[in-house]
């Protein structure tokens, strides 16, 4: 290892206060969330007062809007929670079923919130009779900002860090995150895959979907831009999957990369495995969309 970047002494605490015998905390990763959809709700806030971005009416109303925020925030905490619970650590929570409510103490999947949230959209849509493709595009825009500032949490939190590396921006993380991969007595550096998984899903993926909803039209043709945010997220967290380390539930003796499905040498982890079926719905949802409405419209 010729360089490394120490992980920064930051408090996984955001705000804390101390009041008759209480330690009341607001953590980055609840942080993160909360000024995410905030600003998810004013990007579609903004979408849905601009007719021009729009071939007919706007996908919703501004009271729609504030319903669809409640349908989405409860998305996100059942299928996400849910997610982790079948996806990551079915066994434990089999035996530890109580546990499943403990939601203080961590344990969200990306892919079982996105369900969640696919169901709610679903059953908003036809509640109000709404066009289901323009509200999910209205999601996709508004989604990436919250996944890259609940990603620079966990690095806060110094969770779900990288695999070990070389490289001269290997950050040394705290705790397990050094001492597992110590060599010589001397911890070891790892990928900072929170920041890449930031830098790809909330920022690039941001600033590509707001480009082409607001700038180019996007929004006239209903599906265009869920389809390509199933299949950014899908890309790039496959991508980030390379550099990013397996659970701990995944890695054994014989199996130290934690590949969920082994070919050969090579194999592949739990998040790329999930993320195939994103990358397949988003280009049959990108071709769906492109025939229903041609440029012309």
């Amino acid at each position: 290892m010729f360089a490394a970047i120490q992980f920064p002494d930051i408090s996984p605490e955001a705000l804390a206060i101390d009041i008759f015998g209480l330690h009341l905390a607001l953590r980055w990763y609840a942080l993160g969330y909360i000024v995410g959809i905030t600003i998810g709700w004013w990007i579609i806030r903004m979408a849905i007062t601009r007719p021009r971005l729009w071939a007919q009416d706007p996908a919703m109303t501004k009271a729609q809007l504030e319903e669809l925020v409640t349908w989405m925030v409860a998305g996100i905490i059942i299928g996400g929670r849910l997610g982790f619970v079948l996806f990551y650590q079915p066994g434990y929570y089999l035996a530890n079923p109580i546990d499943i409510l403990k939601l203080w103490q961590g344990g969200m999947a990306f892919h079982g919130g996105f369900l969640g949230v696919v169901v709610g959209v679903i059953l908003f849509s036809r509640k109000h009779g709404l066009v289901t493709a323009s509200v999910a595009d209205l999601l996709a825009i508004a989604t990436p900002p919250a996944l890259g500032l609940v990603r620079v949490a966990n690095f806060i939190n110094a969770e779900l860090w990288g695999r070990p590396t070389d490289a001269p921006w290997g950050v040394v993380f705290p705790g397990p995150a050094a001492q597992s991969c110590a060599t010589a007595g001397a911890p070891c550096a790892r990928h900072p895959s929170q920041l890449y998984e930031a830098g790809l899903e909330g920022v690039i993926l941001a600033l590509v979907l707001l480009t082409l909803a607001f700038a180019r039209g996007w929004l006239k043709r209903p599906g265009m831009l869920a389809g390509l945010f199933f299949l950014g997220y899908g890309l790039a967290r496959t991508i980030v999957e390379f550099y990013r380390q397996a659970d701990a539930q995944f890695i054994t003796p014989d199996n130290p990369m934690g590949y969920v499905l082994r070919l050969g040498e090579m194999g592949l982890t739990m998040g790329q495995i999930l993320s195939l079926p994103m990358i397949l719905v988003g280009l049959l949802t990108l071709i769906w969309a492109a025939r229903r409405t041609p440029r012309a419209a």
